[in-house]
């Protein structure tokens, strides 16, 4: 496989769980809103901060726009100059897939085309402005549903293992992040408000139904950040996500066959994935939650970097950025033209919203 389709396939991976992950916090963010009676903007700031967009929202909107909940809503779903919104990434999705027809799979490339044309359609519109709850209920169905039907209609080959770890790396950066975050904003907060919020947690990663089975009802902060670091029977949490893709890079490059490139990405996701299924449940203790996730954040990130310089023939540009905090959120979920290989995403650019050639 070429260098060029194999970026392409991974970064189709990261796309497409960016935007299902998107669409679900923002789906349970705003059952939140409704239902716990908390100020707009406690809600909704960790949305912009985990996505790593709330300086540009601050920018252009000013501090006031917080209160707006469809202010926030509305930048992180349509909001073209947001590439981290639900539509951009979505675009970013079927442009890579696009580039890469006969590696995707018929069924999986109209699904993902599908969903972009439920984006730009009037229909996407109205489910969002009069059905909230189902239009965020359809983005995330049609992103499952691609990634469901390139998993059983597509050859499991190097086309697949590469979409897989971009998924697997994506997931286990957007839950790091997404804990990060909330374990500083959570600091001091009532117990009503905190236990809510936790739950909120557990439903933006699918991890409420599981982690009942796991705890027996019995929610805490601790608890909660606990399973979604270290379950490693959780298809959403880091322990699992991480090991997942150090198995994906493995069927890429054999451990045995030390002539091939991607020796240091290899290296390195083998010692994260060592470092994580030695934690203890000690981990997410106040204390030293934050050095744990930041060190999970920033050690993808330089897998990611790594990756591109090996394997995808990316220029390295910088260090990964420092990892998610609620004064500074890491390696943000963006395209830009300054940021690091990690997140920087591949030809062709995402310039427009209908196909090229």
């Amino acid at each position: 496989m070429i260098a060029r389709v194999a970026e392409n396939c991974f970064w189709l991976g990261r796309y497409l769980e960016r935007a299902e992950s998107t669409a679900r916090v923002l789906g349970v963010t705003h059952n939140l809103a409704l239902d716990a009676e908390l100020p707009p903007e406690q809600c909704w700031r960790p949305v912009l901060i985990t996505a790593g967009e709330e300086p540009s929202f601050l920018e252009r909107f000013g501090a006031d726009a917080l209160e707006d909940p469809a202010q926030v809503e509305a930048y992180m779903t349509w909001d073209d100059a947001n590439l981290s919104s639900v539509v951009c990434s979505a675009r970013a999705l079927r442009e890579n897939a696009r580039s890469i027809r006969d590696v995707v799979s018929l069924d999986a490339w109209e699904a993902i085309n599908d969903l972009y044309l439920y984006l730009r359609g009037e229909r996407g519109r109205a489910d969002w402005v009069d059905h909230r709850q189902g239009f965020y209920t359809r983005v995330r169905s049609g992103t499952q549903l691609a990634l469901g039907l390139m998993r059983s209609t597509m050859l499991h080959d190097l086309g697949l293992d590469f979409i897989w770890l971009g998924v697997m790396l994506e997931r286990a950066a957007q839950t790091a992040r997404l804990l990060d975050v909330h374990h500083h904003a959570l600091a001091g907060a009532p117990g009503a408000v905190e236990s809510a919020v936790w739950l909120t947690i557990l439903r933006a990663c699918s991890g409420f139904e599981p982690f009942m089975k796991r705890a027996r009802g019995q929610v805490g902060g601790r608890a909660v950040a606990g399973f979604l670091l270290l379950e490693a029977q959780f298809p959403r949490s880091i322990r699992y996500c991480v090991h997942a893709a150090h198995s994906r890079l493995n069927a890429i490059r054999p451990p045995e066959r030390v002539e091939l490139p991607g020796a240091e990405s290899a290296a390195r996701l083998r010692a994260l994935d060592a470092w994580v299924a030695k934690l203890g449940a000690d981990a997410m203790d106040a204390g030293r939650a934050h050095d744990v996730l930041t060190r999970v954040v920033d050690e993808i990130a330089g897998v990611c970097m790594e990756l591109g310089r090996e394997l995808f023939g990316v220029a390295e540009t910088s260090a990964p950025p420092a990892a998610a905090t609620v004064a500074a959120p890491a390696v943000a979920p963006v395209q830009s033209q300054t940021q690091s290989s990690a997140d920087a995403p591949p030809a062709p650019a995402v310039g427009s919203e209908s196909p090229q050639g």
